[in-house]
């Protein structure tokens, strides 16, 4: 039935939002048509850049994109040395190991640790 599956983010300046996340996350870019769309492909995830037509409000705390990593306090460093203001992540017994942070354009995100 479904062939292909995407999250579309709407950003404020598509060359900062696909410089973020390909060299910044480090993910690939696997296409793009001009300033009106691009593809970053994540594991099994692509993730839709479209700029917004409108001034960008706080985004929808409803959606957040995570991204499962071997290694939480690596990358959290990592992504430092790149310039993403990241908090330290917290350990709470019993629970997975989880940071959150944002894109440029505010978009919800985290870095959840794969045990």
């Amino acid at each position: 039935m479904f062939q292909q599956c995407n999250v579309t983010v709407m950003v404020a300046d598509m060359d900062r939002s696909i410089q973020f996340y390909t060299q910044t996350l480090g993910l690939p870019l696997g296409f793009r048509a001009g300033n009106e769309w691009a593809q970053v492909e994540g594991p099994g995830l692509t993730i839709g850049l479209h700029p917004s037509r409108e001034p960008l409000k706080a985004p929808d705390a409803r959606m957040s994109i995570g991204f499962g990593v071997q290694d939480l306090a690596r990358t959290v460093a990592d992504l430092r040395q790149r310039g993403v203001a990241i908090p330290e992540p917290k350990d709470e017994p019993g629970r997975d190991r989880i940071v959150n942070f944002a894109d440029p354009d505010g978009t919800p995100l985290y870095l959840i640790e794969v045990r």
